[in-house]
């Protein structure tokens, strides 16, 4: 697989959207800002945030859709490059916003589920009936931890509904190719999560001794020594892509479970997200967090999955 470098000089890039002109859309959580990375590699800003975006999608109404979580204190590392930690001293609560790309206009959605504020809202997906599935990773503060969820909302702003809460660092969160899954990746303890769907926004909710309702589909092991999985994406084929810290790669665990394989992207420890994209979707777009990067892997084995709405 040949490795390319796109864009560099990014503060801690993620969510990267791939768009059908070639362009890709991400966010800088640090600075604060959704960018267009065209395949010159030249920036250009598309809005202006308060807080931390954090997640993006192309909803159906051609919209930008945004996690934002609320803002982060930040730790420039000589090694290792630019890392998050705790709750940002201006802290501003976790949010989804809509994003007009063309005039770079936001709207807020949905600060709060039920009785539940959110507090770090991560990473989203749409179905293709125009609702959402997004993750709170919850938020930490020096001695506390506020726990996140797992979440469906729809676009228009008219509901929001809590699927699984309390949830343990929920990060990375896609859908299968028949929508009937949900995957959503844990990050303190690098473990893959997959919810059985119901109806679009319901689940078939597993019991005890299941700690969120879904079933344990990979991660965790030992063997491998520490890692954390960050976002993830999905290919043509139902495998799952998880976008994994420390050891630096993409871990990609098979719709049973039973195939993980290991591909390593050297140079970076915040291996942070990953999409599709290209004319034959064979192009995946990775995120390095850490010294700011966009590059794109070439002729990867398997076709990415189109998403239900891109531009």
């Amino acid at each position: 697989m040949k490795i390319r470098e796109i864009a560099s000089g990014l503060q801690f890039p993620e969510g990267p959207v791939a768009m059908d002109d070639g362009s890709v859309i991400l966010v800088e959580i640090a600075r604060q800002t959704t960018t267009r990375i065209t395949p010159d590699g030249k920036h250009h800003l598309v809005a202006k945030h308060t807080g931390g975006p954090n997640g993006a999608a192309i909803g159906p109404d051609g919209h930008l859709y945004i996690t934002n979580n609320g803002g982060f204190k930040w730790v420039t590392d000589p090694a290792h490059g630019l890392r998050p930690t705790h709750q940002a001293d201006d802290y501003s609560g976790g949010r989804i916003e809509r994003v007009n790309i063309a005039t770079g206009k936001i709207e807020r959605l949905y600060e709060k589920s039920g009785d539940h504020a959110l507090r770090g809202p991560n990473d989203l997906v749409f179905d293709s009936t125009g609702g959402f599935w997004f993750t709170d990773l919850g938020k930490a503060r020096a001695g506390e931890l506020d726990h996140g969820g797992v979440f469906y909302a729809r676009a228009d702003g008219s509901s929001i509904r809590t699927i699984s809460h309390p949830f343990m660092t929920a990060n990375g969160i896609g859908i299968s190719p028949d929508e009937k899954t949900v995957y959503v990746a844990e990050t303190v303890a690098a473990r893959l999560w997959a919810f059985d769907v119901d109806t679009p926004g319901t689940i078939k909710r597993h019991g005890f001794p299941s700690p969120n309702g879904g079933r344990l589909l990979g991660g965790g092991n030992p063997a491998i020594g520490f890692q954390r999985y960050d976002s993830l994406c999905v290919d043509a084929e139902g495998n799952v892509l998880v976008a994994t810290l420390v050891t630096g790669g993409i871990t990609v665990i098979s719709p049973d479970g039973k195939n993980v394989e290991r591909v390593a992207i050297p140079g970076d420890l915040y291996v942070t997200n990953c999409c599709f994209g290209g004319k034959d979707m064979r192009t995946l777009y990775v995120t390095l967090s850490g010294h700011g990067k966009l590059i794109a892997i070439d002729d990867w084995p398997t076709k990415g999955l189109r998403l239900a709405y891109n531009a």
